[in-house]
């Protein structure tokens, strides 16, 4: 209940992502799993997840391993997204976004991305580029 309940509740702060129904399976610093289930309302015209659904939980994935890992006096916006199809997407998927945690400098900043089935094979494989820059001083 409770990766289900966390989802969700990253979903109400950024309601796009409650599209796809993510379940965040782990986090810590530095990398963030989430499941996408397999269902009518992700799939596309031949049965399988569709790309743009898998992209979403990647994203997704990416957004809140870097809330659980930028340091404090860093901030992050995505700049772009790459990302290759590399077999279909037949079942449940899950989205792993990754970075070292020394990564974490002003600049571009490359997230590595990849969704697997559930027999983990990678089935989208990419970099969410992110750009990093020093918070405002307050006044």
């Amino acid at each position: 209940m409770g990766d289900w309940l966390f989802g969700k509740v990253i979903s109400r702060r950024a309601p796009y992502f409650g599209t796809i129904s993510p379940r965040i399976t782990n986090v810590r610093p530095g990398m963030c799993e989430c499941l996408i289930k397999k269902r009518r309302g992700v799939e596309n015209h031949i049965g399988t997840v569709h790309v743009i659904a898998i992209a979403n939980g990647l994203e997704m994935a990416m957004g809140t391993m870097a809330e659980a890992s930028i340091p404090k006096h860093l901030r992050w916006i995505p700049k772009g997204m790459t990302l290759d199809y590399t077999a279909k997407a037949g079942s449940d998927i899950r989205c792993v976004a990754e970075v070292d945690q020394s990564a974490w400098q002003p600049g571009d900043m490359p997230v590595t991305v990849t969704a697997y089935d559930v027999n983990d094979t990678v089935v989208v494989k990419g970099t969410i580029n992110l750009w990093i820059s020093e918070k405002p001083k307050k006044s």
